[in-house]
């Protein structure tokens, strides 16, 4: 069983839809585009009905796919999204134990995910933290850093309550000379435990007045038994971090224009050089091809014993342009639908593209859609995939095509399940592995069936319990989810929501703009 979704800022709204219109006439866009992400939380996850703790989720298990009920958010099973406390949670005092330096390195998902943890570093050493840096990206040639990226007011704002925030180390007076503090360097251990923060770091920090910690990428534990810091990541990761409104407001041009023609699926095609060269998969391509490969894996990774058809069987491949467009074909999806296209550069050429557009031709991507001179300032670098982000995250159905090391597909899983349990289709590649192997050597009798077999045991978007290798970044159920009825005391919502909070600063920093217009 499915709700219908949330309708799109084009259909109808819920209740205090004259009240809505009005506020949105005074905002300023930043101000918008927030308050349609919060608003449409807000109605997409509104609860089906009471009763029932952690344990009692629907099961996954169906006997049929129905292909309408796909274009609606998942079954909510009563559960609605809140990263506010729950408990005691005292805001930063007013003298902290010295300043927090990060470095954030890879891509932009990885970043953001090592954002949300220097976030918590800072609160568990109470630090005060400087403005995360970002890595000059050497393969987006973007060096625009947080200020490029995100809004800041709004990120600092935001986490006033959690954690104090500065753009940079202020110099420190001494016998009446200004002096910088120089933060001491430390590597941090990957998936450090608090204990090495609250001991080894916190040290350095009384020690030195500051600390650099580089690289800070995958450098605090994600499993933490501690519901209050996980909250905060949640906080950090889908309400501090809003991006620029000139990537905001492109994006939603985007989906808006999509959307005019009809409800759209978005695509993350990961085919290119650096996830193929990672997976080792090899064999499929020409002898040149794999030289490339090869030069890549070496260039980047460490050294592994890889053999293709071994890597294949057990679903450590990508999948391809074309198995990507069976499964959807298999589900019932047909030429007819519009698919937005969130990818690099592929690899191997349009020979690989050619299967999928036979049997979807409507495909998109932000250069197809928005031809404005707004999209070529506003997509270069690492902001060409904070729209691409954005446009995924609002698409009634995602897909990620290889969503185990890829941050891109891990981080919006996430955030579609906290932003009201979107709908998603995730391969299991290694339980589709043997069914194209055997259709590959001619096998195809009972192919489609097979397929819709194994999809029917995977997960669409519903709260689900997070088993390891699962991300807390793909999967922060139970810890940012609640129910206002619940048999459990710890799943029950606070009665000072977070979405009811940022509600009413909206309201209040609207109807504040509009009164200093007039006057």
């Amino acid at each position: 069983m499915r709700r219908g979704g949330f309708q799109r800022l084009h259909g109808r709204q819920g209740g205090g839809g004259s009240g809505f219109k009005g506020m949105v006439v005074k905002l300023s866009i930043a101000a918008i585009v927030l308050l349609i992400c919060t608003v449409s939380l807000f109605y997409s996850s509104s609860t089906s009905g009471g009763g029932g703790g952690t344990e009692n989720l629907h099961s996954n298990h169906r006997t049929e796919i129905r292909l309408g009920e796909l274009w609606s958010n998942a079954d909510s099973a009563g559960w609605r999204p809140s990263s506010a406390p729950r408990t005691h949670w005292p805001p930063p005092p007013s003298q902290t134990n010295g300043y927090l330096r990060v470095r954030c390195n890879g891509g932009l998902n990885q970043q953001r995910s090592a954002i949300s943890n220097a976030v918590l570093a800072a609160r568990i050493m109470n630090a005060t933290l400087v403005l995360p840096e970002l890595d000059a990206n050497s393969f987006w040639h973007d060096d625009s850093g947080f200020h490029g990226i995100y809004d800041v007011e709004h990120f600092i704002k935001t986490l006033k309550h959690d954690v104090k925030i500065v753009e940079s180390i202020p110099e420190k007076q001494k016998n009446g000379k200004k002096k910088k503090i120089k933060a001491f360097q430390l590597r941090p251990p990957r998936d450090a435990p608090i204990s090495w923060y609250t001991t080894e770091a916190l040290n350095k920090m009384k020690e030195h007045g500051a600390i650099y910690l580089t690289p800070f990428s995958h450098r605090l534990a994600e499993e933490i038994d501690n519901a209050e810091y996980q909250r905060l990541r949640c906080r950090v990761n889908y309400h501090a971090l809003r991006f620029k409104p000139h990537i905001m407001k492109l994006s939603q041009t985007i989906v808006d224009k999509l959307r005019s023609q009809g409800p759209f699926m978005s695509i993350h095609l990961r085919f290119e050089m650096d996830m193929l060269a990672f997976a080792g998969c090899f064999d499929i391509f020409t002898p040149e091809e794999q030289k490339i490969l090869k030069k890549y894996r070496e260039q980047n990774f460490a050294p592994k014993r890889l053999i293709y058809d071994e890597r294949r069987a057990i679903g450590k491949c990508p999948l391809t342009p074309e198995e990507v467009g069976l499964i959807l074909h298999a589900l019932g999806f047909d030429n007819s639908t519009r698919i937005y296209l969130a990818a690099g550069e592929l690899f191997g050429g349009d020979r690989f593209m050619k299967p999928f557009r036979s049997l979807f031709s409507r495909l998109e991507n932000h250069t197809s859609v928005e031809h404005s001179e707004d999209l070529v300032q506003n997509t270069r670098g690492l902001a060409g995939s904070a729209v691409d982000y954005m446009v995924c995250l609002l698409s009634d159905i995602f897909m990620p095509t290889y969503d185990g090391p890829s941050n891109f597909a891990n981080n919006l899983l996430g955030h579609r399940l906290y932003y009201g349990f979107r709908t998603t289709i995730r391969p299991d590649r290694k339980a589709l592995a043997p069914i194209f192997i055997d259709r590959e050597k001619g096998r195809v009798a009972g192919f489609e069936d097979a397929i819709r077999k194994v999809m029917l045991k995977t997960n669409f978007g519903e709260p689900h319990k997070r088993v390891s290798p699962e991300s807390f970044y793909t999967n922060s159920w139970p810890e940012c989810f609640c129910k206002t009825s619940a048999e459990n005391p710890a799943d029950k919502c606070p009665p000072n929501d977070v979405l009811n909070v940022m509600n009413n600063e909206i309201e209040k920093e609207a109807t504040d703009e509009a009164n200093s217009r007039i006057s």
